[in-house]
């Protein structure tokens, strides 16, 4: 990995909203929130699978509900001083973000801005509508 390694996360369908100038869907700040039983969030290194590689394992063999994957860069989480951490459990690609060391006003804080980096970036894989 390196700063421009993006890193993908799948959004659940209640964490959009449609944003009111473009109509377009959007992610918010809960899909970049933090697990609140070990601090970490979820993600998958860009360099080893593609978004839709991703969303296919995250929905068809997890079983798992997404509307599409959203991600960040390595170097946004390092300008946020958010450590990445490619642990490869379950599986190879996975990747956590680690928000430990962060007060809850932080965490919401890091997380909104996460949400800005991917929103600008834009949707990396929509699902297709069934």
């Amino acid at each position: 990995m390196n700063a421009s390694t993006l890193l993908h996360r799948q959004v659940h369908p209640s964490f959009t909203q449609i944003d009111p100038d473009t109509g377009q869907k959007r992610a918010t700040a809960q899909a970049f929130k933090p697990s609140a039983r070990d601090g970490m969030l979820s993600t998958e290194d860009g360099d080893k699978i593609s978004a839709a590689n991703s969303w296919v394992r995250y929905t068809n063999l997890q079983g798992l509900a997404s509307c599409g994957v959203m991600s960040v860069s390595v170097g946004e989480c390092a300008n946020e001083n958010l450590p990445v951490i490619p642990d490869g459990v379950p599986y190879p690609e996975h990747v956590s973000i680690n928000f430990n060391r962060l007060t809850e006003g932080q965490k919401r804080s890091k997380s909104k801005q996460l949400r800005a980096f991917a929103n600008k970036r834009g949707w990396q894989f929509v699902a297709p509508i069934p």
